[in-house]
């Protein structure tokens, strides 16, 4: 049966492969972006049935816009992923400006805060639902160069599961690291060493099923998606023979 997926930050990435992954199953996809015209050529992309907007998750009150017009024309999602995120740029905590640390928390924590509370209400109406927040290997672990990123992801975590034990019966609210993947966010930490991780496309196909296959069973679960199944799980966030965010190695820029 169909479902209705809404997912932020659906215009690159893994959040891109995300909705074409889902629309290409069959489901009905909402999805919102910063950038109008990346917005413009998905929904020309995927077209109808799906809709997506130009939305900043880190503004409130067109986030309430947004998924006012969700909800009247959708109906509630069986599936919220909060994926839009930021990293810094590379740099010890003190040298990072007070803008930059302010715009990864507004986008990473507050802009999850702003989606969840105009979509869950109508969730736990109807009795059911799964809210997916990305989160990170940093979120679970930490790197020099990315406390920022780190603080953020470490504030899903605990965001997600504390919000697992408020929620009613039949929704789950589930933490899910999507492991390593080779995106621009990556590169601005890794620069070209990046390009050894699976590709977002080659991600979503995991990561559709297992996302679909989340249920009230899983709620407050700290769960993790990897590409490939038969490769090793790292230890921490990084798997043997990369480049920490910190360390210059073979990276192409700071």
């Amino acid at each position: 049966m169909p479902r209705t997926i809404v997912i932020t930050g659906a215009t690159r990435g893994i959040g891109r492969a995300m909705a074409e992954g889902f629309a290409a199953e069959g489901h009905r996809v909402a999805g919102c972006g910063r950038r109008e015209e990346a917005i413009e050529r998905l929904g020309r992309r995927l077209g109808a049935p799906h809709a997506f907007h130009a939305v900043d998750v880190v503004d409130d009150d067109a986030v309430g816009a947004w998924a006012e017009g969700v909800l009247g024309e959708m109906g509630p999602p069986d599936l919220l992923v909060n994926n839009a995120g930021l990293i810094n740029r590379n740099a010890p905590l003190w040298e990072v400006p007070r803008s930059e640390f302010s715009a990864v928390i507004d986008v990473n924590v507050k802009g999850t805060f702003h989606v969840i509370r105009r979509f869950l209400p109508a969730m736990a109406a109807r009795g059911s639902g799964v809210i997916v927040n990305v989160t990170s290997g940093w979120g679970r672990s930490t790197s020099p160069e990315v406390a920022p990123y780190c603080a953020s992801k470490w504030a899903i975590e605990g965001l997600t599961r504390a919000l697992a034990d408020e929620i009613p019966d039949g929704l789950a609210a589930v933490p899910v690291n999507p492991g390593v993947i080779d995106t621009d966010m990556l590169r601005t930490c890794w620069g070209e060493s990046a390009g050894s991780c699976p590709n977002p496309e080659e991600w979503a196909k995991r990561a559709v099923p297992f996302l679909l296959g989340l249920g009230p069973g899983h709620n407050g679960q700290p769960l993790s998606i990897w590409a490939a199944p038969d490769r090793e799980r790292p230890k921490a966030s990084l798997p043997s023979g990369f480049p920490r965010a910190g360390v210059r190695g073979s990276r192409s820029s700071g």
